[in-house]
């Protein structure tokens, strides 16, 4: 199998996790990531659509709002 390197923005303890694991825990970790992906990229457009939709119904639930989310953004990705 084929596989290329990709790089992603991930919160701290997230990334102190996988930074942290052992390399068995990783390549699972990147195994089921990249099925994750792989998953989304065949399904149908609406699929993804509809799981983005939830997830922004959830977070507006939760309380997140666009200004909200705008501050945490620049907090965590500001150059």
């Amino acid at each position: 199998m084929l596989t290329k390197t990709i790089t992603l923005q991930a919160e701290s303890d997230a990334a102190r996790f996988y930074n942290d694991a052992l390399q068995t825990d990783k390549e699972k970790l990147q195994a089921l990531f990249g099925s994750w992906l792989k998953h989304y990229a065949e399904a149908d457009v609406e699929s993804l659509k509809q799981t983005m939709d939830a997830m922004q119904h959830n977070a507006r639930k939760r309380g997140l709002t666009p200004e909200i989310l705008e501050s945490i953004l620049a907090d965590n990705y500001s150059v």
